[in-house]
């Protein structure tokens, strides 16, 4: 399989949220296409070497070209991250963990290649949003990914209130995430926030060693024991 010069295209490569084997979570097509790009627009360097060594001794680091992408990149500056296209090279996209252009900087590159007719090839691999998902119980015909909730005291405790009623006016599962070193906090603060009878789902380290995936009722969740802290975690609240 080779990097294809008449037909290049922009490949997002989800990369493991775990320490395990990239193969026990990525298919093979996927490491077979990273072997054939030589040009990456990644979220952090320093850990797209690191996933692209661990993927396949075959792939030469050296011989790449790797452009950064986060929040804060000018507009103008991701558009011209897609010129080696114009020489019929592919573009390979990774993010730090997960999938490229989910609730990652990603999507500005994907939105400026959709405007200008570009192909865009999404690949298979894990997705703490839909895994989490999966795992909860859940709705999952409705459902939003909120991101971070707001860290101001009044502005969060609205937060609170509004994914309360999001779950009992339209049945819809409500999905977010935190800082893992407040964790905890958070579960803390759902615990007094939420009625008793409230699901919540705690989905912790996916596809990971320490994987955990508990959905209990808020009145449980006030009295068991827990720790989370530092742990990558998604969080999932919905009705019983």
């Amino acid at each position: 399989m080779a990097e294809n010069g008449d037909n290049p295209a922009v490949y997002l490569f989800p990369v493991p949220m775990g320490d395990g084997a990239v193969a026990d979570v990525l298919p093979a097509r996927n490491v077979e296409l990273l072997k054939t790009i030589r040009y990456f627009v990644v979220e952090n360097i320093r850990s797209a070497r690191r996933f692209l060594r661990a993927a396949s001794r075959d792939i030469v680091i050296d011989d790449l070209h790797f452009t950064e992408l986060s929040e804060h990149t000018p507009p103008s500056e991701v558009a011209e991250m897609l010129a080696p296209m114009a020489q019929g090279h592919s573009i390979g996209v990774i993010s730090e963990a997960g999938c490229p252009a989910v609730a990652d900087p990603g999507a500005d590159l994907v939105a400026v290649a959709q405007r200008r007719g570009l192909k865009v090839v999404p690949l298979v691999g894990p997705s703490s949003i839909l895994l989490s998902l999966m795992g909860s119980g859940f709705n999952g015909q409705s459902f939003a990914f909120l991101g971070y909730l707001p860290i101001e005291a009044k502005a969060r405790a609205n937060a609170f209130r509004e994914l309360e009623r999001r779950v009992r006016r339209d049945s819809q599962t409500q999905i977010f995430i935190e800082t893992p070193y407040r964790n905890n906090r958070l579960i803390g603060e759902l615990c007094q926030a939420l009625p008793a009878d409230m699901l919540l789902c705690v989905a912790s380290d996916i596809t990971g060693p320490r994987e955990s995936i508990v959905t209990l009722p808020i009145s449980k969740w006030r009295s068991r024991q827990y720790d989370y802290s530092k742990i990558p975690t998604i969080f999932l609240i919905y009705k019983q």
